[in-house]
């Protein structure tokens, strides 16, 4: 199978574009599109978080329980985004008009990537190291990374989001930069016309 767009990340801006897209796929060009996400989130920024301050979500919540209580809802929802869980990108190869995307277990092509993994300098797939530049919204001595991208475009079919794109480690930034990015993609399958994807309990 190949994939219309890969997401590589399980944490907030990652899950964000995957709700969006799913969201959407009630729309004729995007009914065929097969999407995907990579939710790797042993390194996510969650792991220890505390939430009081972020919109719609209950004070108190942990982000561990929303790391999981977040793909579990993306898959009861939208269930035809498949989530690849337990693995880690290792890899992304440009192959003509597709990318070929190497995890820890597996290969998998794609046709666009979104980069939803955190700012750590830890950060190392190969193909994308030459877009690696310090975090330009953090402070020096936490050694963050970002890669470099305007509008979160990095190159031709790829895309950053979350802190990994240059914003500051907030819980509603991350989502709307995850989402933002998905409305973009979006605009992309329609030709490049203006569009987004609501619900509403009128329709």
């Amino acid at each position: 199978m190949i994939y219309d767009v890969l997401i590589f990340g399980g944490g907030v801006s990652g899950v964000s574009c995957a709700l969006i897209l799913g969201s959407a796929q009630k729309k004729e060009f995007v009914a065929d599109k097969k999407i995907g996400i990579i939710a790797h989130q042993k390194g996510s920024m969650l792991q220890d978080a505390l939430f009081n301050n972020a919109y719609g979500i209950t004070p108190g919540t942990l982000g561990s329980e929303l790391l999981e209580t977040s793909l579990e809802n993306l898959a009861s929802t939208y269930p035809q985004i498949n989530q690849i869980l337990n693995e880690k990108v290792v890899s992304i190869e440009k192959q003509k008009d597709l990318f070929l995307v190497t995890t820890n277990k597996n290969n998998y092509q794609t046709k666009i990537i979104v980069v939803a993994t955190n700012s750590s300098n830890a950060f190392n797939i190969e193909g994308l190291m030459e877009y690696v530049i310090p975090h330009q919204k953090s402070i020096a001595s936490k050694n963050r990374i970002q890669l470099m991208n305007i509008d979160h475009k990095v190159t031709d079919n790829i895309y950053v989001a979350g802190t990994l794109a240059g914003w500051r480690s907030q819980l509603s930034i991350a989502a709307g930069s995850g989402a933002a990015v998905a409305t973009d993609i979006l605009v992309e399958w329609n030709n490049g016309n203006e569009t987004h994807a609501h619900d509403s309990i009128k329709k």
